[in-house]
């Protein structure tokens, strides 16, 4: 491969605008049609709404807006067991879409798991849909990059997610990227400062790994910016429009602390763990104890789910309750989605998995409790408690969390994230009308030549 070829493959193209839509389902709430109106007509756009909003049908709308504009497929990515229930939306809506695992082209709008992704050609498609992107977050993530490098020809590209920037704002510049606009380390670059004076985003300096912050004045340009690209909403009220039936019913929080009933090796009292070391030693030597609690907390005849952060906790509590089923890692993909469709459907009462495994886009509307064992991950925690507070609940949904008093900590740290992620929000809707959009030169066309003075 020659230089040039080397730097096209590295260049992001696509289309410098959208067009006007030409379908609209008359289904669709007045916010769902303005938000997709808007990704249409910007072409590349990044839909940041709360759980239950509808990203599903919006996305779907969009992609079949680009067939009729082009004439080409699209491609959705979803996560694991979303798949299906995508196709069940778009049957819902009157859109065909139709699943694929192996790289084949079924219908104009294709259906598939990101893991499936190495099996398809990028250049196949004339647009990519990206749901639950916050999958992008993670910088140095081969799936990241995978994804990304995937997009990189793609004219039209649209990522929806409910959680854009669950740990940092400096997140936002993998949703940046993917679509096209600033690269992660130009964005940061820009808006963005460390205590080391490097461009690293995961690289460690004397063991410690940067820490970004806004520069001076940068704040504000930086939201307005991200508001070039991308729309946030957690109610229509967001946009103007009046909130009506999308009022969810009250959510109700309680912790349950539970003791431990062995001390750790070599201590005469149980001291409340501070290091993680200490907290992960602390969650393996309670399982028991912790286990006996959400299995008494579901001891009821109605739907329940627990989220469980450890092989050894799920195996315990499916054991303990003979009319739970459990989804673990070990499944194979097709016995996980069919274990998630019968809990759905209501032929399983109690379902057990991990937050990593169902926690993302699927909909639990007809279970209203929720058990949790909480971990660092503001994200996880949020997905799951949305998978039954969202719009479509009647009920009031209670969410028991079962912890040790050694996880006091990673309630606070949560907190502090949650804190973080609603002056996230609050910035992006303040600023959707001062949009400030930053073009950057894509294309590397000068020859290269010998210098004059060298070639004298």
């Amino acid at each position: 491969m020659i230089y040039q070829d080397f730097l096209s493959a590295k260049t992001h193209e696509g289309a410098e605008h959208g067009f006007e839509p030409k379908f609209m389902p008359p289904q669709l709430f007045d916010f769902q049609q303005a938000m997709v109106e808007y990704s249409v007509r910007k072409g590349r756009a990044a839909l940041f709404e709360d759980c239950g909003l509808g990203k599903t049908i919006q996305f779907l709308t969009w992609a079949q807006n680009v067939v009729e504009h082009t004439n080409r497929p699209v491609l959705i990515l979803t996560p694991l067991a979303v798949a299906a229930q995508t196709i069940r939306e778009g049957e819902k809506f009157g859109i065909e879409c139709v699943r694929s695992r192996d790289g084949s082209i079924p219908s104009k709008i294709v259906v598939t798991n990101y893991e499936r992704l190495a099996h398809f050609n990028p250049s196949d498609f004339g647009a990519v849909v990206c749901d639950e992107s916050s999958i992008l977050k993670s910088f140095n993530g081969s799936r990241k990059a995978e994804i990304t490098n995937f997009m990189r020809k793609t004219p039209y590209r649209l990522l929806a997610t409910a959680t854009a920037a669950p740990n940092d704002y400096v997140e936002l510049g993998t949703s940046s990227e993917a679509l096209g606009y600033l690269g992660q380390t130009d964005m940061l670059n820009r808006f963005f400062k460390n205590e080391q004076g490097n461009s690293t985003a995961t690289g460690r300096m004397y063991g410690e790994a940067p820490e970004w912050r806004f520069k001076g004045h940068s704040e504000l340009p930086f939201w307005r910016w991200v508001c070039s690209w991308a729309r946030a909403l957690r109610s229509p009220s967001d946009l103007g429009f009046d909130d009506g039936r999308l009022i969810l019913p009250p959510l109700t929080t309680a912790e349950h602390l539970v003791e431990a009933v062995t001390l750790p090796d070599g201590m005469l009292f149980n001291l409340p763990a501070q290091r993680l070391p200490e907290q992960r030693e602390e969650k393996k030597r309670t399982i028991q104890e912790r286990c006996e609690r959400a299995a008494s907390l579901v001891d009821h005849n109605r739907p329940a789910i627990i989220w469980c952060q450890l092989n050894d906790e799920a195996n315990l509590l499916e054991q303990m309750m003979p009319d739970a089923v459990q989804v673990s890692g070990a499944n194979s993909d097709d016995l996980k989605e069919r274990r998630f469709l019968d809990f759905v459907d209501g032929k399983v009462r109690v379902l057990i998995t991990k937050p990593k495994i169902g926690a993302m886009g699927l909909n639990f509307q007809h279970c209203a409790h929720v058990v949790y064992f909480p971990s660092h991950s503001f994200e996880q925690y949020y997905q799951a408690v949305r998978r039954c507070w969202r719009f479509g609940q009647t009920a009031p949904v209670k969410v028991d969390i079962v912890l040790t008093d050694g996880e006091r900590l990673i309630m606070q740290n949560l907190q502090r994230k949650a804190h973080r992620a609603e002056t996230m929000f609050d910035n992006l809707i303040m600023e959707m009308n001062n949009a400030a959009a930053i073009h950057r030169t894509n294309n590397c066309n000068t020859p290269m030549g010998v210098p004059e003075w060298l070639a004298a």
